[in-house]
C-alpha cells in the first residue's frame, strides 16, 4: 500500500511543551577538568539552551552538588536565564537519587526529558539510565556535556544512545523549538539568542540583517 504523506511535524520532535529540561553540575570545579569540549564553547552552549528554555517556557530543573562545600555556584549564564530560581543542591552524583530533584520531576509531569551537564560518564549517565528504566522517553544535548577526556565522554555517550537515548545539540536543540520561521511570536527570541550565543550561524543572521536587512519567514 502507498504512504500517503502529510504536512506535520513527526511525533519524535520535541515541542517547548512537552518536555522538561534538567541541568546538572554546570559549575566552576566540574569545568576545571572537563577537557573534551574547551570551556568557551562549554559556557555558550549551556547558555543557549538556558535562554531558549527560558525564552520557550520549558520547565527547566537546575540542579547542582556540594555547591558551598566543594563544586561552587552554577554558570552564571545559566542562572541569567532563570533569576530567582532555586537550585536544587545534591550529595549524590547521581541526580536521579535525590528526593528533591525527583519531586520536581514528578510535580513538573513531563514523560519526555532533556539532560545536559558536567560530567557526561556520571552525572548524565546516572540519571538518564535510571530514567529510561522508569520509562521515560530521554534526550541529551551532548555539546553541552563534558567529561574529563574525549573518551569518557564519547563512551558515555555510546553506552546512552545503546540504552535508547537520544542525542541532540545546543543549537538543534533551540531551532527545534522555533520548528518555523512563520512562528513570528518567538522569531525575535530565537535570532537574538543565535545572535549572541549561537557561533558563526549567529554572525551569519547579524551580517545578513545589517547588510540586507534579510528575515528567515
Amino acid at each position: 500500500m502507498p504512504i500517503t504523506a502529510t504536512p506535520t511535524a513527526g511525533a519524535k520532535l520535541l515541542t517547548p511543551t512537552d518536555h522538561a529540561l534538567i541541568l546538572i553540575d554546570f559549575q566552576s570545579q566540574m569545568a576545571f577538568a572537563t577537557k573534551s569540549i574547551d570551556a568557551i564553547a562549554l559556557r555558550n552552549n549551556a547558555a543557549l539552551i538556558s535562554h531558549a528554555a527560558a525564552g520557550f517556557k520549558v520547565p527547566t530543573i537546575l540542579t547542582t552538588v556540594a555547591e558551598k562545600s566543594f563544586s561552587g555556584p552554577m554558570f552564571d549564564e545559566i542562572t541569567a536565564a532563570f533569576p530567582g530560581q532555586t537550585l536544587l543542591d545534591r550529595t549524590s552524583m547521581n541526580t536521579w537519587e535525590d528526593a528533591a530533584v525527583i519531586s520536581q520531576v514528578n510535580a513538573i509531569g513531563k514523560s519526555r526529558l532533556v539532560f545536559a551537564g558536567l560530567w557526561t560518564s556520571v552525572c548524565i549517565v546516572g540519571p538518564t539510565l535510571s530514567a529510561l528504566d522508569q520509562g521515560y522517553e530521554v534526550y541529551v544535548i551532548t555539546d553541552a556535556c563534558g567529561d574529563v577526556s574525549d573518551e569518557a565522554h564519547e563512551r558515555a555517550v555510546e553506552r546512552m544512545v545503546q540504552a535508547g537515548v537520544r542525542p541532540m545539540t545546543a543549537l538543534q536543540y533551540m531551532l527545534e523549538l522555533q520548528r518555523d520561521w512563520a512562528r513570528t511570536e518567538t522569531y525575535e527570541l530565537t535570532t537574538g539568542i543565535a545572535k549572541k550565543f549561537g557561533g558563526a550561524y549567529g554572525l551569519g543572521i547579524i551580517y545578513a540583517k545589517s547588510m540586507f536587512g534579510a528575515h528567515e519567514g
